[in-house]
């Protein structure tokens, strides 16, 4: 169809359309291109390229209004995002199997994709768009073929997504590399920034001697267990079998995405009751109480007090704990490094019936956590995935790590977002939140705070879990019984 009405089309037409398709064609960073100048991938981004642990980051912004394709051309093409090698660079593999970057010419126009009419049959837009992300969550790869990242314009609701391979960075990375995107809504002129989400802790004392001696044994002493414990789960001990727990094969199955929202101020006020506690802490407290809340509702009969459910956080191991900056993150020398660069950690809850006091769960979530943050868990999973990779093989890697994913019962993470709202050219947005692809998990939540919000995507097995809904508004509860509680004392 497309050589038919270029047919009929005006010379002046025929060499608009060109001079538009050529103008579209960004030339690379750099000029050498071929393989010789390929580069290779690094170990992370290797792992995230194997057909067990392969992941694609889908996220997507709510707008007030539909964006137009021009207005995506125009944001794109004066963006820090396609000047950076990875965001313009192919994904090739050699006759030995192994792996490259190769820079290759931009042409923006195959990363937009665009659907003006309603996607799926639900009528609310956020149902709408959590359906869209649910089937790309399992059933739509990133061509090779390009570089690997596209954005879809869900112009019926009013929604960009923007789908990124996890081999071309980690949450932080990609998150730092988006915002060049926006602009603050009250100056238009000023790139959004982030903040760390501080803990409540002041001013902390000195420690003496003896002190720093016990706290050294901790870490040598908590460093042994969890890294034994974590060795143990690539191997055979895993989760009990519950109503929530996926397992091998499950990352094929089909899935539904729900959202809880949380409001910052209740989960900081949540916070400032406990001592030292951060707003991580209280996020594994909800997600201890909502699965328990969950949990006896589906299966009350069968479920023992005190039954462990373990779940696999991503942990961030940048030196700086807040946004770095792009232009440093952007040099192939710089200290904190462009990539995936995070630790894993088993984070094991407790399933408990309902509580005469709902802090208890932010208590011994706090008390878990802090020993996990004086051990060496995740740096060193790190570097012995590192190791793996290196001397082993990805192929092994991948399997250690899959086995991990199959032997625990959920996947989360939390990445902090802009506190002020931000525009996408000049659009205001209304919410940002992020999924990925399915993993053998049953239960994969991402979290992403923007504008004084948090909201938590959810992406199940349908076949296991019927009812996400359900379960977000447990998680919902689960934070407001927390707040009503500290607002009584």
């Amino acid at each position: 169809m497309w050589v038919s009405v270029m047919r009929v089309c005006s010379n002046y037409h025929t060499s608009y359309t060109l001079h538009q398709h050529i103008k579209n064609r960004l030339p690379c960073p750099s000029s050498k291109m071929g393989a010789e100048n390929d580069e290779p991938l690094t170990p992370a981004g290797r792992l995230f390229t194997q057909p067990a642990t392969h992941q694609i980051i889908n996220c997507s912004l709510g707008l007030e209004r539909p964006i137009g394709i021009d207005e995506v051309r125009t944001v794109l093409s004066d963006s820090l995002m396609i000047k950076h090698p990875r965001f313009c660079s192919l994904l090739v593999t050699d006759d030995h199997g192994h792996q490259y970057w190769r820079l290759t010419e931009l042409d923006i126009d195959r990363h937009i994709i665009l659907h003006s009419d309603p996607v799926g049959e639900a009528g609310d837009d956020e149902a709408a768009v959590n359906d869209y992300l649910a089937d790309l969550a399992v059933s739509t790869p990133l061509s090779t073929d390009k570089p690997l990242w596209e954005i879809h314009l869900l112009s019926a609701h009013k929604c960009v997504v923007m789908r990124i391979h996890h081999a071309l960075g980690d949450g932080i990375s990609l998150m730092s590399l988006m915002l060049t995107l926006c602009r603050k809504l009250d100056d238009s002129l000023q790139t959004p920034t982030i903040e760390p989400l501080i803990s409540s802790a002041r001013n902390p004392r000195e420690l003496g001697i003896n002190e720093r001696i016990l706290k050294v044994l901790k870490v040598i002493w908590f460093t042994m267990i969890y890294v034994f414990e974590f060795m143990m789960r690539s191997l055979w001990v895993n989760d009990g079998k519950t109503v929530v727990r996926g397992g091998e094969g499950v990352e094929l199955w089909p899935r539904k995405l729900a959202t809880a929202r949380f409001n910052l101020d209740d989960m900081k006020t949540v916070k400032n009751a406990v001592t030292n506690a951060t707003i991580n802490d209280v996020l594994f407290g909800v997600i201890s109480s909502g699965l328990s809340r969950y949990l006896d509702k589906r299966s009350p009969e069968s479920l023992q007090e005190g039954l462990r459910i373990t779940g696999v956080a991503l942990v961030n191991l940048r030196p700086s704990p807040g946004l770095q900056d792009i232009k440093e993150l952007m040099k192939k020398n710089a200290g904190s490094g462009w990539g995936n660069k995070f630790g894993i950690m088993l984070l094991p809850i407790y399933y408990h019936k309902n509580s005469s006091n709902p802090l208890d769960y932010l208590k011994r979530a706090k008390m878990m956590i802090d020993r996990k943050k004086l051990s060496l868990e995740a740096f060193l999973s790190y570097q012995i995935g590192f190791f793996i990779m290196n001397h082993i093989g990805a192929k092994f890697a991948s399997l250690l790590n899959y086995r991990i994913v199959c032997n625990t019962s959920f996947t989360v993470s939390n990445v902090v977002g802009p506190r002020e709202e931000i525009t996408v050219a000049g659009i205001p947005v209304k919410y940002m939140r992020t999924s990925s692809s399915s993993l053998s998990h049953a239960i994969t939540m991402h979290m992403v705070s923007y504008g004084g919000k948090a909201d938590m995507q959810i992406l199940v097995a349908k076949d296991i879990i019927h009812d996400p809904e359900n379960l977000a508004k447990c998680f919902e509860d689960a934070l407001l019984e927390m707040k009503e509680a500290v607002l009584r004392t």
